[in-house]
């Protein structure tokens, strides 16, 4: 799972000491599967932790994992390197933006998966992109489209048969696709 070293361990638990009411720290990933995810560590109070996150007891101090975040924290490591400034506190988290998604991943982690992976690559040659809003509970990819893609003319055949079509071959579960994207903003469409 997550590698924390030891003096990693000591630099959180020197902040933690100066913190009052703090548990001890919660590892977590904003927007997770995605290219703007960003890997967090934070202090963990009374009533930050949810239920499914996954407790670590460390010899001096605790750790909380996002549930959401497990399958991207897997192998990740956090390092404190001292140095003439005082020293640095690093974590790299190399499945935070593309996890390994497998038959057992979550619907939604497989069709961000597709998305940037697949999709957008292709997308990208006209400046355009697509993400994933939502995954409805009928089992409907959600979208929104950006860059050159938004406003833009063939944005129809390009959802109907490119996205649409890659989604539902290889994600057989899903059972549409829907664009929810403003089109009348055309000052970025690429037709």
């Amino acid at each position: 799972m997550v590698t924390i070293t030891e003096s990693a361990q000591e630099y959180l638990a020197e902040l933690l000491s100066k913190q009052e009411g703090a548990l001890g720290v919660r590892v977590f990933i904003n927007q997770p599967g995605t290219p703007r995810a960003e890997t967090c560590i934070a202090y963990c109070r009374e009533g930050d932790v949810q239920e499914g996150d996954q407790q670590e007891v460390l010899p001096s101090l605790s750790v909380w994992y996002e549930a959401k975040s497990l399958p991207f924290l897997e192998d990740a490591l956090v390092d404190y390197a001292k140095d003439r400034m005082g020293g640095q506190l690093t974590i790299k988290a190399p499945n935070a933006k593309l996890p390994r998604v497998d038959d057992n991943s979550s619907l939604e982690d497989r069709v961000n998966y597709v998305l940037y992976n697949e999709v957008n690559p292709a997308l990208a040659a006209h400046g355009g992109e697509v993400s994933l809003v939502e995954i409805t509970e009928a089992n409907v990819a959600i979208l929104q489209f950006g860059g050159g893609c938004q406003g833009c003319s063939a944005v129809d055949q390009t959802l109907k048969g490119g996205v649409e079509k890659t989604l539902l071959e290889q994600i057989p579960q899903l059972t549409g696709v829907r664009d929810t994207t403003d089109h009348s903003d055309t000052s970025q469409a690429y037709y």
